[in-house]
């Protein structure tokens, strides 16, 4: 029996947990289980004195294993945020992916991947993950439904929504996104990343996106004042962007191929 799966399927044991295998590249194949051994009917036996025997030998049962198949999107971009912080508005902005789009939160229910090409660099792969919220990683909201989907990712964006956000607590919404994924998997925190100020259209005071831009950027982030709705800002955000996901790229080419996404 052969079982296809798609690039990015993990097996575990269904009882410990364990990760058996990684499927991280097309083609790959992994025994699950070895079928039994054949028995020898009757007409096996059969001889020049003994042309009906009247018995045979039992084939051996194979073997069974209880698993448990669990994909994880393989990408080099994570949109990561709050709910409604317009993440989907963005992948659909720079790439050719139709998410669903509402003034709602959790809109977004199932990650979605788009392909960004930009200039003359090499394409990617941006996935906009479902919004986080405190708690999501012991499963609250989408939970670890879908962080799991950021394991995979090179590069992580944070998308901010500007009008819900101040000089004051802006550093308090990073800590809280990073609160949650380092509680679900600490070496998230080790990954290149930027951060989004989205919707800046809806705002007027100009002075309060550089305030934001110059908080988030005395973190230790880099930050891209944005509007995805109106396609504002784009260009510098997408250029540091592929510049980042261009070197982890390259990084990977330099590690031996069952290193690159180790199981975590």
């Amino acid at each position: 029996l052969v079982i296809l799966v798609p690039v990015g399927t993990v097996v575990k044991d269904a009882k410990t947990g364990e990760i058996l295998f990684d499927f991280t590249n097309e083609g790959q194949e992994w025994i699950a289980a070895h079928g039994g051994r054949g028995g020898k009917g009757n007409a096996r036996y059969v001889s020049a004195t003994r042309q009906a025997p009247r018995y045979a030998e039992e084939g051996k049962p194979g073997e069974e294993r209880e698993l448990i198949l669990e994909l994880k999107l393989l990408a080099d971009a994570g949109l990561v945020g709050f709910p409604n912080a317009g993440k989907s508005t963005l992948i659909t902005a720079i790439s050719s992916a139709t998410p669903k789009i509402a003034d709602y939160p959790f809109t977004t229910l199932t990650p979605s991947l788009g392909v960004v090409k930009f200039k003359n660099a090499e394409p990617y792969v941006v996935a906009d993950i479902p919004g986080i919220i405190e708690g999501a990683h012991e499963g609250k909201g989408l939970g670890i439904r879908f962080l799991k989907h950021i394991e995979r990712t090179r590069v992580l964006v944070y998308v901010l929504d500007v009008t819900t956000i101040s000089e004051e607590n802006a550093g308090k919404a990073i800590e809280q996104l990073n609160a949650e994924l380092k509680a679900y998997n600490p070496e998230l925190l080790e990954r290149p990343s930027l951060v989004v100020l989205n919707k800046i259209d809806l705002v007027n005071e100009k002075e309060k996106i550089e305030e934001l831009k110059g908080k988030i950027e005395n973190l230790g982030y880099e930050a891209f004042a944005i509007s995805a709705l109106k396609r504002l800002g784009l260009e510098p955000f997408l250029k540091k962007l592929t510049l980042l996901v261009t070197q982890e790229k390259e990084k990977d080419l330099s590690q031996p191929e069952e290193e690159l996404y180790s199981p975590v």
